[in-house]
């Protein structure tokens, strides 16, 4: 999942950067200007907009591919950085379906659910426990194991009252 995920980054990351060159060369081409700025400052601008969202997403792209190469979930840095790229998704979602239509929010509601199964089909690694080297887990007492009494988990809720026979 998030090897495809990753797939479908790069393919964001190559249309924002078209989308800003192309606004880049429409601002300078007509002279357009907004509040006394500079044309051809505002058409860099764009392109180096574009430059930089396209190197986040294809930052974001990166670690997922990593995370499908290794099997494991990111680091805290990089799990950090995938979530700060869903929130960007559902903000870029909400605004690209007025700007834009309702195929682009679709593109966007499917790279942000795609983002957002990639982190939690991997989970947060905590609950792995100790792997062997076959894979299986290893014996251990920690929470969850079933070492020691043999029973299992406390029930959660109120205890009951002892009853005064």
């Amino acid at each position: 999942m998030a090897a495809v995920a990753a797939l479908v980054l790069v393919l964001e990351a190559a249309g924002i950067v078209l989308l800003n060159l192309v606004l880049g060369l429409v601002v300078d081409d007509q002279d357009m200007s907004l509040a006394g700025l500079d044309p051809r400052a505002m058409s860099v601008s764009a392109w180096i907009a574009g430059c930089l969202f396209g190197a986040y997403l294809l930052l974001c792209a990166a670690i997922l591919l990593t995370m499908a190469a290794r099997d494991r979930p990111p680091k805290s840095f990089f799990r950090i950085v995938l979530i700060s790229c869903a929130v960007v998704q559902g903000l870029l979602g909400a605004a690209s379906v007025g700007l834009v239509g309702w195929a682009a929010f679709f593109f966007m509601m499917l790279s942000l659910a795609l983002i957002v199964w990639s982190l939690v089909s991997y989970g947060d690694g905590a609950g792995q426990g100790s792997r062997g080297a076959d894979g299986t887990a290893g014996s251990g007492s920690g929470p969850g194991s079933d070492s020691g009494s043999g029973a299992g988990p406390e029930p959660m809720g109120p205890s009951p009252e002892p009853s005064a026979s």
